[in-house]
């Protein structure tokens, strides 16, 4: 028998041909956990295996398709990817040409939901210190919705029904679809730009996880969180939480609530106001009965009944503080007086004048200065002698020490 030789080529051919024609490959859906996985990110397809205890298989999936997803794929998770299997006949090497992919166990949207609420929650995007406080009483309140529906009717009405005051500026824009969230920032950049609202409400009804998919965008919730306008995010039902939701400065359960928590009861203010027009009516009128009831006592008192008592009793005090005031100067005039003769006595026992004035004369030298020792001149020298009545110039003929003297 001839043996048929055919290429490697020929082969890897081959069994591509059977692996494609049979109706099992051609659409098949496996499930196992991803790993060794590469975005390529220059041609946006992704490149990976899935595993099993028992056994592993590389898979593909081309850029047309995995542009479709809502989350992104990472090593350890478990997915169901559904498409056909085939060789590559270049490498001889079967692999899963994959045209969908589903987190196994749980919804893409929802792992895309998962995945992006936990990065934009680690950016700080979420933080309760950057969020903003609504104004008390705002003048101008914007809506981001759609302006056909039940929920904008629902909002105008109870703004109007709350506080009829407020002025309220629409923009329409798309709540559903893939136009929707471009829409949406459009209406939060326009509110920014014009600065024409005090306050802003973006929303929708209720719906689907898909109908409110578009309050999950990622641009959407950080032009949300960027607002300089603090915005309530009100979409879908009580139990619906969107990323809008984290990213506003207040989530509101529903539109007909973020109506509620946007403007005051204008009833309430009223109230409110009556009561405290009570309170100070009330006030005034204590404090006049008691500014009267200390007229009449002012009036009462004897200065304003009888107002020359007032003043001999001033005259009275102001007579008793001069005479304290004479008494205390002449007690210290006395006292400086003595002490001023204490004083003079002394000056007057210290000059020499006064010894001559008692037959005493003092005897000075050329130079005027006081001569107290023989020491201080020698013989021949001119001195003077200080009398009472004069002075007497006189030469030195003889200096004759006293023997009992200390020299």
């Amino acid at each position: 028998m001839q043996k048929r030789i055919i290429s490697v080529s020929e082969l890897n051919e081959y069994i591509k041909m059977l692996f494609e024609y049979d109706e099992i490959l051609r659409n098949i859906y496996i499930k196992g956990e991803i790993s060794n996985f590469t975005n390529h990110y220059k041609t946006g397809h992704f490149y990976f295996s899935l595993k099993d205890a028992g056994g592993a298989v590389r898979a593909v999936m081309f850029r047309s398709s995995a542009s479709k997803l809502k989350f992104k794929p990472e090593n350890g998770m478990r997915v169901v990817v559904g498409g056909r299997v085939s060789v590559f006949p270049r490498d001889g090497q079967y692999q899963i040409y994959v045209d969908v992919m589903e987190p196994d166990g749980v919804g893409a949207l929802y792992m895309a939901y998962e995945q992006l609420k936990a990065k934009l929650e680690k950016e700080g995007l979420f933080s309760e210190a950057r969020k903003k406080s609504l104004p008390a009483v705002p003048k101008r309140i914007g809506l981001i919705t759609s302006p056909t529906g039940a929920a904008i009717r629902d909002m105008i009405h109870i703004l109007g029904r709350r506080y009829p005051l407020a002025e309220i500026v629409l923009y329409p824009a798309l709540v559903q679809g893939t136009d929707a969230p471009a829409s949406l920032i459009r209406g939060v950049r326009y509110f920014n730009i014009q600065k024409n609202a005090d306050v802003l409400i973006i929303g929708r009804g209720g719906g689907s996880l898909e109908d409110l998919w578009s309050f999950n965008d990622e641009a959407l919730v950080r032009a949300v969180a960027a607002s300089e306008i603090p915005i309530i995010s009100a979409v879908g039902h009580e139990t619906d939480f969107t990323l809008c939701d984290f990213a506003a400065d207040l989530r509101a359960p529903t539109p007909s609530a973020a109506a509620e928590l946007a403007v005051p009861d204008s009833a309430e203010l009223i109230a409110n106001l009556e009561q405290t027009e009570k309170r100070l009516s009330l006030a005034v009128a204590r404090y006049i009965a008691r500014a009267e009831e200390k007229l009449k006592r002012l009036s009462s008192s004897r200065v304003m009944t009888d107002p020359m008592n007032l003043l001999d009793d001033k005259r009275m005090a102001l007579l008793m503080v001069e005479r304290m005031l004479q008494s205390r100067v002449e007690s210290v005039l006395t006292a400086k007086k003595m002490q001023f003769q204490k004083e003079t006595a002394k000056l007057e026992a210290l000059n020499p004048l006064s010894v001559v004035a008692r037959g005493y004369s003092a005897v000075f030298d050329e130079n005027n200065s006081l001569i107290k020792s023989i020491l201080q001149i020698r013989e021949g020298e001119n001195i003077s002698f200080m009398l009472t009545d004069g002075t007497v110039r006189a030469e030195v003929k003889e200096i004759n020490p006293d023997k009992n003297s200390v020299t």
